[in-house]
């Protein structure tokens, strides 16, 4: 491997040295055992950071069991447990279910060290050593999950090699390449039965990748349902096979239980090989494989949650088709088209007493997802109201309508009556038509729409947390034209800052893509009076503000006897 540096750590770095103490040169098994450091020159080391605490360790370890049972036998690899347990007690428990090497719990010095050394800031992280005794990946986790024992020896050309070969497969991708492994050709039903993957051959797939315990996941599965069922009673040679993430086999059995389509098996490794072929970033995620088992579309999950079955059969002819209607319907929105439905025509107000969506009709209305238990809901609160007084102080065609994802209708009358503005009644359907047709995947979310009805901003939380109510009325180009005026007061900033909130080092303005600000404690956007090696950030406003009240208070004291020129004070 190249030489270089992961994460600062360099690759010259002898890394066995550094597992031993003054008064300790072996690492410990969990029946007592004492095994020498030197005996690991010349085998490829994994540096596990781990902890019983951890859910994500908890779930990682059996993975990582399996690779080690497997790879451990040709007696050129070994694992060494890094932990980050509070007791000595909950290290021997978790300890117990590793067949691998540790280093004690008493000495803390080293694994406190190591820690530092790799810049270990989450766990699990698994660090592999190479048979020279150096570093060669910080991303053993992610190599695990996505390789399995595939990833041996976990060098870098190794991976190259597995990356090389996965792209000679999707250019010859058949459904059997898909879903066949080395030691399965078939699916499993609900009941346990298994069915071969050949019997799939030339129907059009829909490879459904989900969590049953994730929310997007619960909403969408009925939907797709409904489409598949629909699917079969016209005839249409289409299925699905369900490829469940769950990492607990209660959870999987649950969410398969009442599917009619196959799946899958529970512990099948070829899941996170999926995942990582067909580059799954988010969940729901729904591929369709055309009859020749190649892929037509990567994700059409929105597209069938829009559209139903009038998205089928997912080809980009039906998809211009689609975009065509949607633009088409985008155009023709209205305040009530948005917010009439079959059985309700109003909103609320605190005392829950009906507004008629009637009366919005011509003013600008920001649509404003949140709930209780949300704590960036809690935190954004207040900025809104804020940003809500001062608009409507200039403008009453104004409005603000809560949408929330509270989970009882005590928690919504409680986080209403917070509120200045209107809201949906509690548990209304409407809002998950609204939710799906502006995509809103997390809250707090701000919608904008405009006093014709149309969506002027989906990202309105954004433009409020940077503009405040100078954002009104949030259309893009105003947004954009705000934009363009920080970035010319940009230039006349100065170059380095000294803060009282950050008195170790100075400084500088930087664009960042989000940040959190240590003076305020509000969301970013943009840039940023930051310190890269403290990680520390203050928006524009909060560091010159500061800056420039102390240099208020150094021209005020200057009075007392001093005349001020320029940058310059000279005793009168």
């Amino acid at each position: 491997m190249a030489d270089g540096n992961v994460n600062g750590v360099s690759h010259d770095l002898l890394v066995l040295p550094l597992l031993s103490s003054d008064n300790r040169d072996f690492l410990i098994r969990n029946n007592g055992d004492q095994v020498m450091i030197t005996n690991l020159t010349g085998k490829i080391v994994g540096l596990y950071f781990s902890g019983s605490w951890c859910g994500p360790c908890r779930h990682f370890t059996p993975s990582l069991v399996e690779i080690y049972q497997e790879v451990a036998s040709k007696g050129d690899f070994e694992v060494i447990f890094i932990s980050s347990d509070r007791d000595e007690e909950s290290f021997n428990g978790y300890f117990s279910e590793m067949p691998w090497l540790a280093i004690p719990f008493s000495d803390s010095d080293t694994r406190k060290s190591l820690k530092e050394l790799f810049n270990v800031r989450g766990i699990p992280n698994l660090v592999f050593i190479d048979r020279d005794g150096k570093v060669s990946t910080q991303h053993g986790v992610r190599i695990v999950r996505e390789y399995g024992v595939d990833g041996y020896p976990f060098t870098l050309e190794r991976l190259n090699f597995l990356k090389e070969e996965e792209e000679a497969a999707k250019k010859n991708q058949s459904l059997s390449s898909v879903l066949v492994s080395s030691s399965r050709d078939y699916l499993v039903s609900n009941d346990g039965n298994q069915v071969l993957v050949s019997e799939l051959e030339g129907k059009m797939v829909g490879l459904y990748f989900s969590v049953n315990s994730h929310g997007p996941c619960r909403e969408f599965t009925p939907t797709l349902v409904d489409v598949y069922k629909k699917l079969k009673e016209k005839g249409e040679n289409f299925d699905v096979v369900l490829i469940l993430l769950d990492h607990q086999e209660e959870e999987f059995k649950q969410g398969f239980e009442a599917l009619p389509w196959l799946a899958l098996p529970f512990k099948d490794k070829t899941k996170e090989k999926l995942v990582r072929y067909f580059d799954v970033k988010q969940l729901p995620t729904l591929v369709i494989l055309g009859p020749d088992g190649k892929t037509l579309n990567p994700n059409v999950a929105e597209l069938v949650e829009e559209h139903g079955v009038e998205s089928y059969p997912f080809t980009p002819e039906k998809l211009v088709e689609l975009a065509e209607i949607e633009k088409a319907k985008q155009e023709a929105q209205t305040l009530e088209s948005l917010l009439v439905s079959e059985h309700k025509d109003f909103v609320i107000e605190k005392g829950g007493s009906k507004v008629p969506v009637s009366e919005l009709v011509g003013k600008n209305i920001l649509l404003y997802f949140s709930a209780h238990w949300c704590p960036p809901c809690r935190a954004f609160l207040p900025k809104l109201i804020k940003t809500y007084h001062d608009i409507k102080a200039k403008d009453e065609a104004f409005e603000v309508i809560f949408i929330s994802s509270d989970r009882s209708q005590s928690s919504f009358d409680d986080f209403f009556s917070t509120m200045p503005w209107l809201a949906l009644p509690f548990g209304d359907e409407r809002k998950k038509s609204l939710q799906r047709k502006f995509k809103v995947q997390g809250i707090p979310a701000v919608i904008a729409i405009d006093r014709f009805g149309r969506t002027a901003n989906k990202d309105a939380r954004q433009a409020i947390t940077v503009h405040g109510p100078d954002a009104y009325p949030f259309f893009e180009e105003h947004i954009k034209h705000l934009e363009e005026k920080i970035e010319e007061m940009a230039k006349g900033w100065p170059e380095k800052v000294k803060s009282q909130l950050h008195v170790e080092h100075e400084l500088a303005p930087i664009r960042r893509k989000s940040f959190r600000c240590d003076g305020c404690k509000e969301p970013g956007y943009g840039w940023s009076f930051c310190c890269k090696e403290c990680n520390f950030d203050l928006h524009p406003n909060c560091a010159l503000k500061k800056d420039e009240e102390e240099t208020k208070g150094d021209h005020e004291k200057a009075k007392e006897g001093f005349v001020c020129d320029g940058d310059v004070c000279r005793r009168a």
